[in-house]
Protein backbone atom coordinates (compact mmCIF):
# COMPACT_ATOMS: atom_id res chain seq x y z
CA UNK A 1 0.00 0.00 0.00
CA UNK A 2 1.32 3.10 -1.19
CA UNK A 3 2.29 5.85 1.93
CA UNK A 4 0.16 8.87 1.79
CA UNK A 5 1.48 12.26 2.60
CA UNK A 6 -0.45 15.48 2.97
CA UNK A 7 1.63 18.87 1.89
CA UNK A 8 -0.21 21.95 3.44
CA UNK A 9 0.71 25.26 1.38
CA UNK A 10 1.28 22.56 -1.46
CA UNK A 11 0.76 25.65 -3.98
CA UNK A 12 4.05 27.61 -2.26
CA UNK A 13 6.74 28.28 -4.35
CA UNK A 14 8.71 25.60 -2.03
CA UNK A 15 5.82 23.56 -2.10
CA UNK A 16 5.57 22.83 -5.65
CA UNK A 17 9.07 21.59 -5.66
CA UNK A 18 8.47 19.00 -3.02
CA UNK A 19 5.03 18.60 -4.53
CA UNK A 20 6.94 17.35 -7.69
CA UNK A 21 9.78 15.32 -6.20
CA UNK A 22 7.11 13.24 -3.84
CA UNK A 23 4.80 12.74 -6.77
CA UNK A 24 7.63 11.64 -9.17
CA UNK A 25 8.51 8.97 -6.34
CA UNK A 26 4.90 7.46 -6.30
CA UNK A 27 3.84 8.51 -3.28
CA UNK A 28 0.07 9.45 -2.71
CA UNK A 29 -0.22 13.05 -2.12
CA UNK A 30 -3.43 15.16 -0.50
CA UNK A 31 -2.83 18.95 -1.67
CA UNK A 32 -3.87 21.29 0.96
CA UNK A 33 -3.79 24.79 1.55
CA UNK A 34 -6.83 27.66 2.14
CA UNK A 35 -6.87 28.60 -1.73
CA UNK A 36 -8.65 26.05 -3.97
CA UNK A 37 -8.42 27.34 -7.20
CA UNK A 38 -4.69 27.09 -6.71
CA UNK A 39 -5.36 23.78 -5.56
CA UNK A 40 -7.18 22.58 -8.82
CA UNK A 41 -4.90 24.17 -10.67
CA UNK A 42 -2.01 22.22 -9.17
CA UNK A 43 -4.06 18.85 -8.94
CA UNK A 44 -3.58 19.20 -12.77
CA UNK A 45 0.42 18.50 -12.77
CA UNK A 46 -0.44 15.65 -10.32
CA UNK A 47 -3.42 13.94 -11.21
CA UNK A 48 -3.65 11.39 -9.19
CA UNK A 49 -3.54 13.60 -5.99
CA UNK A 50 -6.14 14.53 -3.80
CA UNK A 51 -6.78 18.14 -2.70
CA UNK A 52 -8.44 19.05 0.13
CA UNK A 53 -8.57 22.56 1.46
CA UNK A 54 -8.51 23.19 4.75
CA UNK A 55 -7.82 26.78 7.45
CA UNK A 56 -5.36 26.73 9.88
CA UNK A 57 -8.35 28.55 12.09
CA UNK A 58 -11.04 25.95 11.76
CA UNK A 59 -9.65 22.69 13.16
CA UNK A 60 -12.36 20.65 11.77
CA UNK A 61 -10.62 21.69 8.38
CA UNK A 62 -7.26 20.66 9.11
CA UNK A 63 -8.20 17.39 10.60
CA UNK A 64 -10.53 16.20 7.86
CA UNK A 65 -7.49 17.09 5.32
CA UNK A 66 -4.85 15.21 7.09
CA UNK A 67 -7.21 12.37 7.78
CA UNK A 68 -5.43 9.15 6.60
CA UNK A 69 -1.97 10.52 5.95
CA UNK A 70 0.78 9.39 7.48
CA UNK A 71 3.17 12.42 7.44
CA UNK A 72 2.51 16.59 6.86
CA UNK A 73 4.72 18.62 5.43
CA UNK A 74 3.58 22.26 6.73
CA UNK A 75 5.15 24.21 3.63
CA UNK A 76 2.90 27.30 4.37
CA UNK A 77 4.75 29.94 6.62
CA UNK A 78 4.65 32.12 8.39
CA UNK A 79 5.75 29.13 10.44
CA UNK A 80 4.71 31.61 13.50
CA UNK A 81 1.41 31.52 12.70
CA UNK A 82 0.88 27.97 11.17
CA UNK A 83 3.18 25.46 13.19
CA UNK A 84 0.78 25.14 15.87
CA UNK A 85 -2.81 24.35 14.69
CA UNK A 86 -0.88 21.84 12.23
CA UNK A 87 1.28 20.21 15.26
CA UNK A 88 -2.30 20.04 17.00
CA UNK A 89 -3.74 17.67 14.12
CA UNK A 90 -1.25 15.68 14.03
CA UNK A 91 -1.27 15.00 17.31
CA UNK A 92 -5.07 14.72 17.47
CA UNK A 93 -4.47 11.74 14.58
CA UNK A 94 -1.35 10.47 15.08
CA UNK A 95 1.00 11.80 12.58
CA UNK A 96 3.90 12.66 11.72
CA UNK A 97 4.92 16.08 10.87
CA UNK A 98 7.55 18.48 9.42
CA UNK A 99 8.33 21.82 8.41
CA UNK A 100 10.66 24.29 6.56
CA UNK A 101 10.93 27.16 9.39
CA UNK A 102 13.69 29.47 9.33
CA UNK A 103 11.92 31.35 12.12
CA UNK A 104 13.92 30.78 15.54
CA UNK A 105 10.99 31.91 17.45
CA UNK A 106 8.50 29.33 15.76
CA UNK A 107 11.42 26.11 16.40
CA UNK A 108 11.42 27.11 20.30
CA UNK A 109 7.98 27.28 20.71
CA UNK A 110 8.10 24.06 18.71
CA UNK A 111 10.55 22.77 21.48
CA UNK A 112 8.83 24.01 24.15
CA UNK A 113 5.21 23.61 23.64
CA UNK A 114 4.93 19.54 21.90
CA UNK A 115 8.39 18.00 23.45
CA UNK A 116 6.34 16.33 26.27
CA UNK A 117 2.84 15.93 24.14
CA UNK A 118 4.62 14.02 20.99
CA UNK A 119 7.22 11.75 23.07
CA UNK A 120 6.01 8.23 22.00
CA UNK A 121 3.81 9.39 19.92
CA UNK A 122 5.06 11.43 16.76
CA UNK A 123 8.06 12.60 15.20
CA UNK A 124 7.42 16.49 15.16
CA UNK A 125 10.64 17.63 12.66
CA UNK A 126 10.73 21.50 12.52
CA UNK A 127 13.34 23.11 10.17
CA UNK A 128 13.41 20.90 7.36
CA UNK A 129 15.10 23.34 5.33
CA UNK A 130 18.30 25.30 3.51
CA UNK A 131 18.13 27.64 6.60
CA UNK A 132 18.23 25.11 9.65
CA UNK A 133 18.21 22.17 8.42
CA UNK A 134 21.21 22.23 5.84
CA UNK A 135 23.80 23.68 8.44
CA UNK A 136 22.55 21.38 10.72
CA UNK A 137 23.76 18.66 8.87
CA UNK A 138 26.96 19.92 7.66
CA UNK A 139 27.53 20.65 11.20
CA UNK A 140 26.80 17.83 12.79
CA UNK A 141 28.47 15.61 10.03
CA UNK A 142 32.01 17.53 10.43
CA UNK A 143 32.00 17.44 14.71
CA UNK A 144 30.17 13.49 14.52
CA UNK A 145 33.70 12.40 16.43
CA UNK A 146 34.10 15.42 19.27
CA UNK A 147 32.52 15.03 22.26
CA UNK A 148 32.38 19.14 22.67
CA UNK A 149 32.75 22.29 20.27
CA UNK A 150 34.56 24.99 21.08
CA UNK A 151 32.66 27.05 18.22
CA UNK A 152 30.63 26.37 15.02
CA UNK A 153 30.86 29.53 12.12
CA UNK A 154 27.88 29.33 9.57
CA UNK A 155 28.57 31.35 6.27
CA UNK A 156 26.24 31.51 4.16
CA UNK A 157 26.36 33.37 0.47
CA UNK A 158 24.22 33.92 -2.25
CA UNK A 159 24.79 35.72 -5.48
CA UNK A 160 21.86 36.96 -5.77
CA UNK A 161 18.18 36.46 -3.40
CA UNK A 162 14.70 36.94 -5.53
CA UNK A 163 12.85 36.39 -2.53
CA UNK A 164 9.17 34.47 -2.87
CA UNK A 165 5.91 36.29 -1.02
CA UNK A 166 5.85 33.81 1.76
CA UNK A 167 9.36 35.18 2.76
CA UNK A 168 8.33 38.28 2.78
CA UNK A 169 5.15 37.67 4.58
CA UNK A 170 7.63 35.69 7.29
CA UNK A 171 9.97 38.62 7.48
CA UNK A 172 7.06 40.84 7.83
CA UNK A 173 5.37 38.88 10.60
CA UNK A 174 8.66 37.56 12.37
CA UNK A 175 9.79 40.70 14.49
CA UNK A 176 11.35 38.86 17.74
CA UNK A 177 14.95 39.17 18.38
CA UNK A 178 17.50 37.35 16.84
CA UNK A 179 19.46 35.12 18.98
CA UNK A 180 22.80 33.51 18.54
CA UNK A 181 24.72 30.67 21.01
CA UNK A 182 27.54 32.11 23.34
CA UNK A 183 29.21 30.57 26.21
CA UNK A 184 26.59 27.82 25.79
CA UNK A 185 23.82 29.40 25.98
CA UNK A 186 20.93 31.49 23.32
CA UNK A 187 21.72 35.43 24.15
CA UNK A 188 20.04 38.03 21.93
CA UNK A 189 22.46 39.19 18.93
CA UNK A 190 24.73 42.09 19.23
CA UNK A 191 25.22 44.67 16.63
CA UNK A 192 28.45 44.31 14.62
CA UNK A 193 30.16 45.56 11.57
CA UNK A 194 30.06 43.57 8.34
CA UNK A 195 33.51 41.11 7.91
CA UNK A 196 34.70 39.45 4.38
CA UNK A 197 34.51 36.32 3.73
CA UNK A 198 35.88 34.45 0.16
CA UNK A 199 33.10 31.81 -0.57
CA UNK A 200 35.28 30.86 -3.52
CA UNK A 201 33.79 29.97 -6.96
CA UNK A 202 30.84 31.17 -8.30
CA UNK A 203 30.34 33.39 -5.11
CA UNK A 204 33.27 34.73 -4.60
CA UNK A 205 34.51 37.13 -2.34
CA UNK A 206 31.47 39.04 0.41
CA UNK A 207 30.84 41.04 2.99
CA UNK A 208 28.64 39.33 5.59
CA UNK A 209 26.88 40.10 8.07
CA UNK A 210 25.78 38.41 11.14
CA UNK A 211 22.08 36.89 11.19
CA UNK A 212 21.29 33.74 13.09
CA UNK A 213 18.32 31.68 11.75
CA UNK A 214 16.72 28.77 12.61
CA UNK A 215 20.67 26.77 12.64
CA UNK A 216 21.21 28.41 15.79
CA UNK A 217 18.33 26.24 17.84
CA UNK A 218 18.30 23.50 15.89
CA UNK A 219 22.16 22.65 16.36
CA UNK A 220 22.34 23.75 19.92
CA UNK A 221 19.51 21.23 21.06
CA UNK A 222 21.45 18.41 20.36
CA UNK A 223 25.26 19.65 19.83
CA UNK A 224 27.63 20.64 23.09
CA UNK A 225 28.58 23.95 21.59
CA UNK A 226 29.48 26.73 23.17
CA UNK A 227 28.90 29.04 20.45
CA UNK A 228 27.41 28.95 16.92
CA UNK A 229 27.49 32.11 14.91
CA UNK A 230 25.74 32.80 11.58
CA UNK A 231 26.84 35.37 8.98
CA UNK A 232 25.15 35.76 5.19
CA UNK A 233 26.28 38.01 2.62
CA UNK A 234 25.24 41.50 2.69
CA UNK A 235 24.62 41.75 -1.19
CA UNK A 236 21.84 39.06 -0.56
CA UNK A 237 20.40 40.84 2.36
CA UNK A 238 20.20 43.90 0.42
CA UNK A 239 17.94 42.11 -2.14
CA UNK A 240 15.83 40.87 0.78
CA UNK A 241 15.02 44.02 1.57
CA UNK A 242 14.67 45.85 -1.70
CA UNK A 243 10.74 46.08 -2.10
CA UNK A 244 11.37 45.61 -5.98
CA UNK A 245 13.53 43.20 -6.49
CA UNK A 246 11.36 40.65 -8.39
CA UNK A 247 10.29 36.99 -7.06
CA UNK A 248 12.33 33.70 -8.45
CA UNK A 249 12.11 33.05 -12.12
CA UNK A 250 12.37 29.24 -13.36
CA UNK A 251 15.68 28.92 -15.58
CA UNK A 252 15.85 25.15 -16.33
CA UNK A 253 13.69 21.86 -16.15
CA UNK A 254 13.84 21.61 -12.61
CA UNK A 255 12.03 24.95 -12.48
CA UNK A 256 15.36 26.45 -10.33
CA UNK A 257 16.19 30.26 -10.18
CA UNK A 258 19.43 31.04 -11.87
CA UNK A 259 20.51 31.92 -7.82
CA UNK A 260 23.48 29.91 -6.76
CA UNK A 261 24.36 29.19 -3.17
CA UNK A 262 27.40 28.79 -1.09
CA UNK A 263 26.90 27.37 2.70
CA UNK A 264 30.25 27.20 4.69
CA UNK A 265 30.65 25.42 7.79
CA UNK A 266 33.74 25.88 10.10
CA UNK A 267 33.75 23.88 13.41
CA UNK A 268 36.57 24.50 15.84
CA UNK A 269 37.76 22.35 18.42
CA UNK A 270 41.21 23.28 21.03
CA UNK A 271 43.81 23.53 18.19
CA UNK A 272 41.59 21.93 14.96
CA UNK A 273 39.79 23.10 12.53
CA UNK A 274 37.45 21.34 10.26
CA UNK A 275 35.56 22.90 7.54
CA UNK A 276 32.54 21.36 5.53
CA UNK A 277 31.07 23.63 2.20
CA UNK A 278 27.57 22.88 0.37
CA UNK A 279 27.06 24.95 -2.76
CA UNK A 280 23.80 24.72 -5.57
CA UNK A 281 21.19 26.45 -7.14
CA UNK A 282 18.37 27.78 -5.67
CA UNK A 283 17.71 27.73 -2.11
CA UNK A 284 14.31 26.96 -2.30
CA UNK A 285 14.36 24.19 -4.61
CA UNK A 286 16.99 22.78 -2.52
CA UNK A 287 14.76 22.43 0.24
CA UNK A 288 12.57 19.56 -1.58
CA UNK A 289 15.71 17.30 -1.85
CA UNK A 290 16.47 17.57 2.10
CA UNK A 291 12.71 17.08 2.63
CA UNK A 292 12.39 14.25 0.12
CA UNK A 293 15.11 12.27 2.17
CA UNK A 294 13.59 13.08 5.18
CA UNK A 295 10.42 11.68 4.25
CA UNK A 296 12.37 8.57 2.64
CA UNK A 297 13.81 7.78 5.77
CA UNK A 298 10.99 7.95 8.15
CA UNK A 299 9.29 5.53 5.80
CA UNK A 300 12.38 3.24 5.86
CA UNK A 301 12.16 2.88 9.41
CA UNK A 302 15.94 4.93 9.78
CA UNK A 303 14.99 6.89 13.11
CA UNK A 304 16.02 6.09 16.54
CA UNK A 305 13.18 8.32 18.25
CA UNK A 306 9.53 9.95 18.53
CA UNK A 307 9.31 13.18 20.01
CA UNK A 308 10.02 16.90 18.71
CA UNK A 309 14.02 16.53 16.98
CA UNK A 310 15.92 17.96 14.39
CA UNK A 311 17.41 16.35 11.33
CA UNK A 312 20.74 16.42 12.46
CA UNK A 313 19.96 14.54 15.51
CA UNK A 314 17.52 11.91 14.26
CA UNK A 315 19.89 10.64 10.95
CA UNK A 316 23.04 10.24 10.71
CA UNK A 317 24.47 13.05 8.89
CA UNK A 318 27.03 12.02 6.82
CA UNK A 319 25.01 9.13 5.08
CA UNK A 320 22.40 11.41 4.44
CA UNK A 321 24.31 14.11 3.06
CA UNK A 322 25.97 11.48 1.03
CA UNK A 323 22.65 10.48 -0.36
CA UNK A 324 21.77 13.60 -1.96
CA UNK A 325 21.92 13.95 -5.45
CA UNK A 326 25.04 16.05 -6.35
CA UNK A 327 22.96 18.39 -8.99
CA UNK A 328 20.73 19.45 -6.00
CA UNK A 329 24.07 19.73 -3.77
CA UNK A 330 27.57 19.22 -4.03
CA UNK A 331 29.32 18.71 -0.33
CA UNK A 332 33.27 19.37 -0.29
CA UNK A 333 34.98 18.62 2.54
CA UNK A 334 38.48 20.24 3.58
CA UNK A 335 41.51 18.68 5.62
CA UNK A 336 41.14 19.00 9.26
CA UNK A 337 43.89 21.43 9.91
CA UNK A 338 45.53 23.35 13.27
CA UNK A 339 45.16 26.84 13.85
Amino acid sequence: MKKSIAIYGAYGHTGKFITAELYQQGYTLVLSGRDEEKLLSLKQKHPESTIKTANINDEKTLDNAFSGADIIINCAGPFLDTAEPIIQSALRLGIHYIDLSAEQKAVLDVFENFSEKAKGKILIIPAVAFYGGLGDLLSTAITHDWDKIDEINIYIGLDSWHPTKGTRLTGDRNHYTRLTLKNNRLQELEPSSPIEWNFKNPIGIKEVVSLPLSEIITISRHLNVNTINTYLSLNSLNDLRNKDTPEPEPTDEKNRSSQHFSLEVVALKDNLKRTITAQGQDIYAVTSPLVVETVNRIFSGKIAKTGVTVIGEIFDANDFLKSLNEDDITISVAEESHL
